[in-house]
């Protein structure tokens, strides 16, 4: 069966850095896209960031641009969300999910979803 799960979440200090990590079983991702979305207090999940199985990578949120990068290990099946210069802001609770072959940033496309991480930037 599918099943998604991230890691790597935490406190941090406006500034740092964390590497939030999704581990995908049940399915390969050379065929699948994966979707990174967040949901902060009070507001609606977004989409953020997604790497389709060819590698092509998407970001869709302006202010994570430059600061995030999406990358993945196919042997590994494992994705990765790389976030630098980390701000207040950024403190959701972080999703990854998959479901369509391309990338998306509408939550109703993807089908299977991890449990999110916690991601707090505070000093």
């Amino acid at each position: 069966q599918v099943q998604l799960v991230e890691s790597g979440g935490g406190l941090v200090q406006p500034g740092g850095s964390l590497r939030l990590s999704c581990a995908a079983s049940g399915f390969t991702l050379d065929t699948s896209a994966i979707g990174w979305f967040r949901q902060a207090p009070g507001k609606a999940r977004e989409g953020i960031s997604c790497i389709t199985s060819s590698g092509d990578t998407w970001y869709y949120v302006d202010s994570v641009k430059g600061r995030f990068t999406i990358s993945k290990d196919n042997a590994k099946k494992m994705v990765y969300l790389q976030m630098n210069s980390l701000k207040s802001e950024d403190t959701a609770v972080y999703y990854c999910a998959t479901g369509p072959y391309y990338c998306t940033d509408y939550e109703s496309h993807y089908v299977y979803w991890g449990q999110g991480t916690q991601v707090t930037v505070s000093s």
